[in-house]
């Protein structure tokens, strides 16, 4: 709009200065100028009216689509929030286990130190264990042997000593 008025000040003034020098007759040549200004003035006001109509129309598209945008967004934030929601407690579940975690594996490890040397300890203990026993065995052994001599040779020992009796009854 504001071409259009800077041009048709123009024409006006061009039309003035002309007007003037031929004492305020105008020419075939000037109204026929005249014409030809009015009607491009014309189209170009219709170019104009034209240029702002489809500019409201894309004002009003561009409007139209921020509305949705906007929208799209509010709906987008609320499914945002609704994930966090969601994701919320299974973080702290989640942390929550691995805390526990670390802890039984913290517990574990002086447990598990504990019980190698304990089964280390009851590995040297069973085997002192079974040498002890083992040699329990020997002794048995050897102990069942010297009573089974010792009684042979007190067997011997007895019928040797009955036969001297017998021997000094039998000859008076």
């Amino acid at each position: 709009m504001g071409l259009v008025c800077s041009n048709r000040e123009e024409m006006q003034k061009m039309k003035n200065l002309g007007g003037i020098g031929n004492s305020g007759r105008l020419s075939a040549e000037e109204c026929e100028d005249e014409a030809i200004s009015k009607l491009s003035i014309s189209t170009f006001q219709s170019k104009e009216e034209e240029i702002e109509r489809k500019k409201i129309e894309v004002r009003e598209k561009v409007e139209l689509q921020l509305g949705r945008a906007e929208e799209e967004t509010r709906r987008l934030a609320h499914i945002w929030e609704e994930l966090e929601v969601l994701e919320d407690p299974m973080r702290k579940e989640v942390a929550m286990v691995r805390k526990k975690i670390d802890l039984a594996n913290r517990d574990l490890k002086p447990l598990g130190l504990n019980y190698h040397k304990k089964e280390k300890e009851y590995k040297e203990a069973m085997e002192a264990f079974n040498e002890k026993n083992k040699e329990k065995a020997h002794l048995v052994a050897t102990l069942i042997e010297l009573l089974t001599e010792s009684e042979r040779l007190r067997m011997k020992k007895l019928e040797e000593l009955c036969k001297t009796i017998e021997s000094m009854s039998l000859n008076p």
